[in-house]
């Protein structure tokens, strides 16, 4: 039996004092000796937590008994090692950045696709007025994505409203969104329905749902995740990779940041690469003086960088 959990989850609800809040959880997650990264808005939680089983136990029990969580799920995956090494708690403007802030046009709370449980999208998927459309990024579905799923050409989830237009041509269809637990689902179903479309779904908790719950049935590749472990298996049933080196070309399902941190490029790399490269999705990269030690797993720990300074010179000046 594995000896640590990570739990991987997110609520639309309503916080206030959120920043206070962001401070308080911060400080309850450390007593836990929790690792991970949390977000916090006035709209919910995003987080990815990671720590011993008793400890995720404890974190679990704690954030269910706070009444505005009542509907939080959590996805709970068994891990040798704990999926992060510091534990961030943070104040944002949204839980999942879409630049879609304005409440009377898109409300989680209030409206968004009709979910699916993996099993019923597993049934709808293949129907012939259903279109299955992936909203994440780029370095995500060249990664991994559903069998003949629409794919957006974006770097951000905040680019995704400005892709409506493209996918006007589906209007008349079924529209089933995934992403990887569900929470991009929940805006870009609200948008596309505050945009005409009439036949609106989301895959409930996502890939890493769908995985555990329907074997993960034609999701081909890996699945990118927010964590050290970069990508985790998600088809048990009828698995394939469809990912290439960046550089060479061969299959591989190996997934990396570019060891310069100053390119930090999310990208697909053989060992081979990975070794003849130093981690580095190019020759520019490799030779660059702040390049990172490769290790083999191309995950690196962000290093703070000084805040309110301002550059003079060669010098840099604290306010």
């Amino acid at each position: 039996m594995a000896k640590y959990n990570t739990l991987l989850y997110y609520c639309y609800s309503t916080i206030a004092n959120a920043e206070q809040f962001a401070a308080d959880h911060l400080k309850f997650c450390k007593s836990l000796g929790l690792t991970g990264r949390i977000i916090v808005a006035e709209e919910g939680l995003n987080g990815t937590v990671s720590g011993t089983v008793e400890a995720c136990q404890t974190y679990m029990d704690a954030v269910r008994a706070d009444g505005r969580f009542g509907s939080l799920e959590f996805k709970i995956d068994e891990v040798d090692e704990p999926s992060f090494v510091k534990m961030h708690c943070r104040y944002k403007s949204e839980i999942v950045h879409s630049g879609l802030r304005d409440p009377n046009v898109i409300n989680p709370q209030q409206q968004t696709g009709k979910h699916l449980e993996p099993a019923e999208f597993l049934a709808m998927k293949d129907q012939k007025d259903v279109v299955v459309l992936d909203v994440r990024s780029n370095y995500e579905h060249n990664l991994g994505k559903f069998k003949n799923a629409v794919t957006l050409d974006i770097e951000n989830f905040r680019d995704f409203p400005a892709m409506i237009n493209e996918l006007a041509q589906y209007k008349d269809k079924k529209i089933l969104t995934y992403c990887t637990g569900g929470i991009k689902c929940e805006k870009a179903s609200a948008l596309l329905l505050h945009e005409g479309f009439k036949d609106v779904y989301q895959l409930h908790g996502g890939i890493i749902k769908y995985g555990k719950e329907a074997g993960g049935e034609d999701f081909d590749g890996k699945c990118y995740v927010f964590d050290n472990r970069l990508s985790v298996e998600v088809n048990s049933v009828n698995p394939v990779v469809i990912s290439t080196c960046f550089n060479c070309g061969k299959v591989t399902p190996k997934m990396i940041n570019c060891a310069n941190p100053e390119c930090n490029e999310h990208f697909t790399q053989c060992d081979e690469c990975g070794t003849a490269m130093e981690g580095c999705c190019s020759d520019a990269c490799k030779e660059h003086p702040r390049k990172r030690q490769y290790d083999g797993t191309g995950y690196y720990v962000k290093v703070p960088q000084p805040v309110n300074t301002a550059k003079k010179g060669n010098l840099q000046l604290a306010d």
